[in-house]
């Protein structure tokens, strides 16, 4: 992969990071949350658009981020414009712009911007990752008892059987972990295992904003598989991406429960 179609992915990233305004608005109804959601996509949107699609002529768009299933073939940018966009709009710092390209199918190179961190992971399918420029690498634990492990609602309104799913996976792995993070955005929870700051992350939920952190996360030494234990792909139900060291103890836990 291009190491100029890389940069100029992470300049457009850092640029539209850069755009938005302060975003601390704190809206008190429905109508104002809609609103100020929508504002911060279509800002990273303006700027991420027209630079993508001029650098990689042909290339498809795509910014459902709760979209799931097979893509097209060919080249497409698959877009999450802010990622923890309701962190955003209530002040809080957890909140990122990811960028995946996505060729016939595959993810072949990934961009996560933290603009409140000030830190950018990218990563080109083979060739490792890098968090501002200095590679990373997933942690060295073999120990489920010293780990830490995450999961996260990826989508909203989802029904109580899910939610009864999600809940008794938290307290299976809190049997076995040393703690146990439930937070949003899920791709900020990958980037950190990604570094190696945390260890584990799962999810029941396999969507197209989950493409660039997981390219992330395996591109730095994570195992990454469904939850049959079977290699990750863009189709898969679900995933546990994991130090090598952790995955099949917390596979364990996790596989009787999706």
């Amino acid at each position: 992969m291009s190491n100029d179609l890389l940069e100029a992915l992470t300049t457009a990233v850092q640029e539209a990071g850069r755009q938005l305004p302060s975003i601390d608005s704190r809206p008190s109804n429905a109508e104002a949350l809609r609103a100020a959601l929508r504002a911060n996509d279509d800002t990273v949107t303006e700027v991420l658009r027209p630079v993508l699609t001029t650098v990689l002529p042909g290339s498809g768009w795509d910014t459902d981020e709760h979209g799931s299933g097979p893509m097209p073939g060919g080249d497409w940018w698959v877009i999450d414009p802010v990622g923890g966009n309701l962190n955003a709009v209530y002040g809080m710092p957890d909140w990122n712009i990811g960028v995946s390209l996505v060729r016939d199918g595959r993810p072949t190179l990934a961009v996560l911007h933290m603009p409140v961190a000030g830190e950018t992971f990218t990563a080109a399918a083979g060739e490792g990752t890098f968090l501002n420029g200095v590679p990373v690498h997933v942690s060295g634990k073999s120990d489920l008892s010293v780990a830490l492990a995450g999961t996260g609602q990826a989508r909203p309104n989802r029904g109580p059987a899910h939610a009864r799913r999600v809940g008794a996976a938290i307290a299976a792995m809190m049997q076995h972990a040393l703690y146990v993070r439930a937070s949003v955005p899920v791709s900020h929870q990958l980037a950190q295992v990604a570094a190696g700051r945390m260890d584990l992350h799962w999810q029941f939920d396999n969507l197209r904003s989950h493409i660039a952190p997981l390219l992330i996360v395996q591109e730095a030494g994570a195992t990454v598989t469904d939850l049959d234990g079977k290699p990750w792909q863009i189709t898969s139900d679900g995933y546990l991406a994991a130090a090598p060291g952790l995955h099949a103890a917390a596979l364990d836990i996790l596989r009787p429960l999706h």
